[in-house]
Parts: C-alpha cells; structure tokens; sequence
C-alpha cells in the first residue's frame, strides 16, 4: 500500500473513517469524501499525525459532478488512482407499505448511484495502475431483510454491479471485491430513515456486541492486499450466507423472528 492513492467515501465516520486511517497507517495516500467537511476535516487531521498525505473532499455521492469532482481533485493532487472503496451508504427501518417512495429512492440514489458515478469516472485511473474497485455492501446484499427492503435492494444492485464489472475486466487486471461486514458497530443505524424519511436517530441493537469499524477496516485492507474477491464477516453473517443457499425457507423465518425482535420493529 506505500504510496497507493485511495479513494475512500463516507470518510467522516465509520467503516470509512477506519479505512482511511487503515490506509495511512499502510503508508497510502488517502482521499477521504463526505458531505460533513467538518466532521471530514477532523479524520483528515487524524490522519496527518500518522505522517500520511490526505485531501479532504466534500462531496454528495448521490450527485454526479460531485463524484466527477472528487476524482478529478484525487488526479491533480496526486497524479492517478489505484484503489476505489465505495463505502458511502444509508440505511432504513420501515415497512415497505408504510413507506414514503422518496425513501427508497434516497438509498438507491447513495447506495447504488453513489457506487456507479465514483466507479465511473475513476475507472480509467485504477485501470492505468491495475488498481481495485471495491464496494462495502453487507449481509442484506445476499439475504432480504424485512423492513430493510431499500437497504436490501440497494445493496443487491451494487453488487450485480460490481460482478458485473468484475467479468467485463477479466482481462485487464483489474481488481474487483465486494466486502460484507454484517452487523458492525457505527453510525449507520442512527442515520438511518424512518417511514417518512426522517432520521431514526437512534440503534435499535446494542452496538458493543458488534464487530468494530477498525476490525471490518483490517479486513478490507488485507482482501485487497489478497486480491479477494469477496468478503463476508462475522460468523453470524457467514452462516446466513451459507444456509440460505440450501435452505432459503428457514432462513426467511429466522431472519423475521430475529429483525421482529429489535426494540419498537415495524414488524408486527
């Protein structure tokens, strides 16, 4: 990772804040992105005590000319790319009958669109240094969860994306992994939207229980460090992966009793 320059989004917290560190720490030259500059600015100041070059970027990857933005900064301040991590993302708590449309448009639009627009226009760069594109998706990219159906959707796109992109540059080098972290302690479920689109505000699951950012942040590195193609965590997460290949009906129930148990589930 000397020298490598990354590219990491939904930098100001996280699983992102840890990536970025996590790549500093590598001796990477990091870009972190975010719509908080505030909150941006303060992971950026972390990562200059480590000795590592950063540029802070302020950007909405829901919108186009802002993820144009972002790598055209990315290219003038370091000269290419070489590892893209699509970490922005948004989460919901709702019934889909319940449900606003805008919410699930919202997600869609960060979690799906925030993937595609970045790895658009910073694919000609990583394919220059045969770099990575790698988006952080989660569990509910293999298994729907009830009352997450924009999450789960959002999630099962990028990564069809990703697969998708993954076989067309078969022959170009280029390396593709879909990292999927399970349940990992961070802001995620505090922003996550409500019915009418509101922020939740709060986590429904205890947080200490979770793998940390900076473990899954570990994980990541050391996948693309492998060339890993993907990346399930948490034994939990990897065992609803596995049993859903052959028993998809039971599964379906255990992942409705367990979501119906969190405090104040929309399931009824």
């Amino acid at each position: 990772m000397k020298n490598k320059v990354v590219i990491v989004t939904g930098a100001s917290s996280g699983i992102g804040e840890a990536c970025a560190i996590a790549f500093a720490n590598k001796g990477a030259k990091v870009v972190i992105a975010a719509r908080n500059i505030e909150k941006l600015n303060a992971v950026a100041d972390k990562i200059k005590k480590i000795g590592a070059e950063v540029l802070s970027v302020q950007c909405d990857v829901s919108i186009q000319i802002d993820c144009k933005n972002l790598v055209e900064q990315t290219v003038a301040k370091f000269g290419g790319i070489d590892i893209l991590i699509n970490n922005a993302g948004i989460s919901m708590r709702a019934i889909f009958n319940d449900m606003d449309l805008d919410v699930m448009e919202k997600i869609m639009a960060i979690n799906f669109f925030g993937t595609v627009y970045c790895t658009k226009y910073a694919l000609p760069h990583i394919l220059k240094n045969k770099g990575s594109v790698v988006g952080v998706s989660s569990i509910a990219g293999y298994v729907g969860l009830p009352a997450r159906t924009g999450y789960s959707a959002s999630k099962y796109a990028m990564q069809g994306f990703l697969e998708a992109l993954r076989t067309e540059n078969l022959k170009t080098g280029l390396h593709v992994m879909i990292a999927c972290p399970g349940f990992t302690a961070s802001n995620i479920r505090n922003t996550a939207l409500s019915s009418d689109g509101s922020v939740q505000g709060e986590t429904p699951r205890d947080e200490a229980k979770m793998m940390t950012a900076e473990e899954v942040a570990i994980y990541i590195v050391n996948g693309i460090e492998k060339k890993k193609r993907t990346l399930v965590l948490t034994s939990q997460g990897k065992l609803v992966v596995l049993l859903n290949k052959f028993f998809p009906k039971f599964v379906e129930k255990q992942v409705y009793n367990h979501m119906a148990n969190e405090p104040n589930s929309p399931i009824k």
